[in-house]
């Protein structure tokens, strides 16, 4: 927490607040930190007045108390910070967490803890100090919008222009296909463009056509009436039903057979369906996005695909690259699942250490982004805290990543790494260096140092002011 908090920390060591002189108190009294001591009951002895303001809690209720119950901090339960400098004696200094205030309020802060002594030196207690991060956390967060939409992050110039279109396509009604490969996130993007839209108060519906038979996907999507069929004793509402007023996404499109895409193809020209069973067909006010791994297109030339029901659903259509084409959002998507499973597990694990991301960078990712949620969510369970080491990913991810990492060559793998995202960059900017450095988040002075360094070959001529220059 700077200066002034890692020297109030040595001071706390050396006298014993707030049996200490007037004077330490003033200091400590005067902080912009929290300041808090317990004794070995683990009741607070003294709080300053900033710990006042950041919990919210008067220091009149707090002396006397157990911490855990003033703080109900996120590590109170199980990584109590200065349970841990009590035991081993050891200060710790800047340890991310959060508290939850008396107004209920969710509070990041950082912590610093030091053993608390006696003029004799022998140990009384324990002392904390704690920063609020709430301005940090808000401006990293207002950084963070400016590549997330949602669910979604990405900095790569295609996601970033879906982006920009998605709240036109959400403000619309018009059908909208979205192809990708598995993984790659086409459900995040239907529900993104579902809580832009007007219907975003409605409900969001998914339903797999590949995972069921036919016959079950048409009772899925339809529903039925009782009597239609052995075992229908009552009425049953189908997805369209269920998402009456809102969004339906139809995933694995490709899948569904020659005889339902008729009926589909009927609903989204009609607006109208009959449940099985039934006489009377059914009102459907419900946006569809369709969501397919298939080149459609392909499928219809073939005569695997009706045209007809292409061209219906093909008014908009959403194209999104796989990972191992945008690989500069990986550190992004990092960042973004260490975050939501910090969140989601009540931990502090403070990223992935260098040699993981460059691991990370390395690997092609054949399952997407989903591949990459799911080797951070493994990480987690074996990771308790600090960063998430190369021995907390899987066995199988270690002994197989697609353009394996020499062992001991580490700096050399991080060095391939950048290199690779500069390249990269440089051809999606036609070898604009100006754009690339921009695109990278660097000046275009450290980029030229690194072309060079990392001994990238350019060609004679580049991209800038849209005309080719050399240089």
């Amino acid at each position: 927490m700077g200066h002034i908090h890692c020297s109030t920390m040595k001071r706390l060591t050396r006298n014993s607040f707030p049996h200490g002189s007037a004077g330490t108190e003033a200091i400590i009294e005067s902080l912009s930190d929290g300041v808090f001591t317990v004794d070995r009951e683990w009741r607070i002895t003294s709080f300053n007045r900033a710990a006042e303001e950041i919990t919210g809690v008067l220091r009149a209720d707090a002396i006397g108390r157990p911490c855990a119950e003033v703080f109900r901090a996120s590590m109170c339960e199980a990584d109590c910070a200065l349970r841990k400098t009590l035991a081993t004696r050891l200060p710790i200094i800047n340890k991310p967490a959060f508290i939850v205030s008396a107004q209920g309020r969710r509070v990041p802060i950082s912590v610093s803890t030091a053993v608390l002594r006696d003029p004799r030196g022998r140990v009384v207690g324990g002392a904390e100090t704690f920063r609020d991060l709430s301005l940090v956390e808000e401006l990293r967060r207002e950084l963070a919008g400016r590549f997330a939409v949602g669910d979604l992050v990405s900095r790569s110039d295609s996601m970033r222009r879906l982006f920009d279109i998605l709240p036109q396509i959400a403000a619309s009604d018009s059908t909208v296909l979205i192809q990708g490969e598995t993984g790659t996130g086409k459900e995040v993007v239907a529900r993104a463009i579902h809580a832009q839209s007007p219907r975003h108060r409605r409900p969001f519906v998914a339903v797999n056509c590949g995972a069921l038979p036919d016959t079950l996907l048409e009772s899925e999507l339809f529903g039925y009436k009782a009597g239609a069929f052995t075992g229908a004793a009552k009425d049953k509402p189908g997805r369209f039903a269920l998402a009456e007023g809102g969004t339906l996404m139809l995933d694995e499109i490709g899948e569904v057979s020659p005889a339902l895409q008729v009926r589909l193809l009927r609903v989204l020209q009609d607006h109208r369906y009959e449940p099985l069973g039934g006489t009377r067909a059914v009102e459907a006010n419900v946006r569809v996005i369709a969501a397919t791994h298939c080149d459609l297109a392909a499928f219809v030339r073939k005569g695997a695909f009706r045209e007809d029901l292409f061209y219906r659903i093909n008014v908009i259509r959403l194209e999104l690259p796989p990972l191992r084409r945008r690989k500069e959002d990986i550190p992004l998507l990092v960042e973004h699942f260490v975050a939501r499973f910090n969140r989601l597990q009540s931990k502090t694990v403070a990223g992935v250490s260098p040699e993981v991301m460059a691991l990370l960078m390395a690997h092609d990712y054949p399952g997407n982004v989903r591949e990459l949620e799911n080797l951070i969510e493994h990480a987690f369970v074996l990771c308790g805290e600090g960063p998430i080491e190369a021995r907390h990913l899987p066995e199988e991810f270690m002994g197989r990543p697609p353009g394996a990492v020499p062992a001991g060559n580490m700096r050399g793998a991080v060095h391939a790494v950048e290199a690779q995202t500069i390249r990269e960059a440089l051809r999606r900017h036609r070898y604009n260096r100006l754009a690339a450095a921009r695109e990278l988040g660097i000046h275009k002075s450290t980029l030229f140092r690194k072309i060079k360094a990392l001994g990238i070959e350019l060609p004679a001529e580049d991209g800038r002011a849209g005309r080719g220059r050399r240089g």
